[in-house]
């Protein structure tokens, strides 16, 4: 069921607020992991402390990394979480390997590293401060607001090395929120996470992710989400239209069918033949987002996003800090072979 470098522990169901979640311990042999150079990231290393994740986004491109552990991407997903609890001594141990050249670490490339578990495990907080300790740059990637339980830390950390924070916020429109997200914070207290982490001097910035064709994609809906980035300070704002590979494609597309039937026929038929939407789709998108984010006569302020060049943190960020051209590739995600087996 688990990966070959990882031991099954224990189980343990969850009670009071972890209600209705179910998680797998485990004692992983190496933490620290190596994205193949065949994925074409613009970082080398990851760390993940969980997999599954009780954010339950209903469009999550990591689904069937589960389907690997012999559970299902559905509800399994949400629920069946894995928690590395060996992680944090794992990565004190490897980062002072003297095979370790203090490269660029990102987190959250494949579940979010401040998901509920985080809030029982503590893991992302002890794996944060070990980075800080041994001056290794890292980035982190998140939809949580829990973030800034460890605002001292990364304050701390991004005293002695490089940290960039990023948000991801598809929409403040609450239905399609409440929806697609149903286990995330509220998309305006993201925004405000952006603001402080900022004000306390942690570059941050937003992915705008993923934004839905025909239900949060109006240029009303755009417009808000990237002013309210803007206002924010966030040091960029990316646009990222929903992306659908195989599986998750079928689980997002039979969600739509019960939720919103009426636009089930026009999704399949956008992404019939790609998981991407098309070229002209997507630049559309990023023009109405680019309009806000770095109009003429402010190009040059906190808030022109486009061309930033801090190190992005997930899957969603090879493109991230520039402006997607038609006919570009759409962000290519992290793949089943380049996620982490460990």
């Amino acid at each position: 069921m688990l990966f070959a470098e990882e031991e099954l522990v224990d189980r343990h169901i969850g009670i009071g607020e972890y209600r209705g979640l179910e998680f797998l311990h485990v004692n992983a042999r190496r933490v620290i992991n190596e994205v193949p150079a065949s994925s074409r990231m613009p970082f080398r290393y990851t760390i993940n402390a969980y997999r599954g994740c009780s954010h339950a986004c209903v469009y999550c491109f990591a689904r069937p990394t589960h389907e690997y552990l012999g559970l299902g991407l559905g509800q399994d997903f949400d629920r069946k979480l894995v928690v590395k609890v060996n992680a944090v001594e794992r990565v004190r141990a490897e980062l002072r390997s003297a095979r370790w050249h203090g490269e660029h670490i990102a987190m959250g490339t494949n579940t979010d590293p401040y998901q509920r578990a985080e809030g029982r495990y503590h893991l992302t907080r002890g794996i944060v401060e070990a980075l800080g300790e041994a001056r290794n740059p890292f980035s982190i990637l998140t939809k949580s607001t829990l973030i800034l339980r460890d605002l001292d830390l990364l304050v701390a950390a991004a005293a002695r090395t490089d940290v960039q924070c990023n948000l991801s916020i598809g929409t403040l429109d609450e239905q399609v929120w409440k929806a697609t997200e149903p286990g995330t914070p509220h998309p305006r207290r993201r925004v405000e996470a952006v603001r402080r982490l900022n004000d306390a001097g942690i570059p941050t910035g937003v992915l705008m992710a993923p934004i839905i064709p025909g239900w949060s994609d109006s240029p009303e809906q755009l417009e808000e989400v990237a002013t309210a980035c803007v206002e924010a300070g966030a040091v960029f704002v990316t646009p990222i239209a929903l992306h659908l590979r195989k599986g998750v494609k079928e689980h997002f597309l039979s969600f739509m069918a019960q939720r919103r039937p009426e636009l089930h026929a026009d999704l399949a038929r956008r992404y019939a033949r790609s998981p991407y939407l098309s070229p002209g789709e997507q630049q559309a998108i990023v023009e109405r987002v680019h309009a806000v984010v770095a109009p003429p006569r402010r190009r040059r302020s906190r808030a022109d996003t486009f061309g930033h060049p801090a190190p992005p943190t997930s899957d969603a960020s090879h493109t991230a800090g520039r402006e997607v051209t038609p006919g570009a590739e759409q962000l290519p995600l992290l793949t089943p072979d380049t996620l982490e087996p460990g």
